[in-house]
């Protein structure tokens, strides 16, 4: 009784560090990939921010591909086609590709803001309709938020179920969206 146990137990022991290990790919050989494709080391301007994470467990890659991310090659892709896996690796950016510069707006170039005129107010009574050709339906509800003519907001129909979006068209009328 105790030898079949024991026999169990040695089957379902964890497998030793170094088998688990070789199930993974190792991220010390994506780290090397990436400094070859770059022709910077980590840390360098041009090369990989940080080493890769060693405590990701990808699936073992016999062919990882490698290729920029973006025109802005400010990242490397890492790729396995058979098992399917991708990781990003950031690349350390020179300062002013880093922080383009964006021109800033002059005073004369803000425009002022014209807000559309609120026609459907929150707690207002309305009427949602809804129609096609030869029949229509409406229902009295409450609005639960503003609107302007066009604008969307939730109706309150029945206080058991949760609000319908509608679309203002008017004081105290709604209509359903498309």
């Amino acid at each position: 009784m105790i030898r079949p146990l024991l026999t169990l137990a040695a089957l379902t022991a964890p497998l030793p560090l170094v088998a688990q290990a070789i199930r993974f790919q190792d991220t010390t050989a994506i780290d090397v990939a990436v400094t070859a494709f770059t022709g910077h080391a980590i840390g360098e301007e041009g090369g990989a921010r940080t080493a890769v994470d060693a405590r990701l467990k990808l699936a073992q890659c016999p062919l990882p591909q490698l290729d920029w991310r973006g025109t802005f090659q400010d990242a490397v892709v890492v790729t396995c086609d058979a098992p399917r896996w991708r990781i990003y690796v950031p690349i350390k950016l020179p300062p002013q590709v880093a922080r383009p510069q964006v021109a800033a707006a002059t005073p004369a170039a803000v425009m002022p803001v014209v807000k559309p005129e609120i026609v459907i107010k929150r707690g207002d009574p309305i009427t949602v309709e809804a129609g096609g050709a030869g029949f229509s339906i409406s229902r009295e509800g409450t609005a639960m938020g503003d609107a302007p003519a066009g604008g969307r907001l939730l109706v309150k129909i029945d206080p058991a179920k949760p609000p319908i979006q509608a679309v203002a068209l008017a004081t105290g009328r709604a209509t359903l969206p498309n």
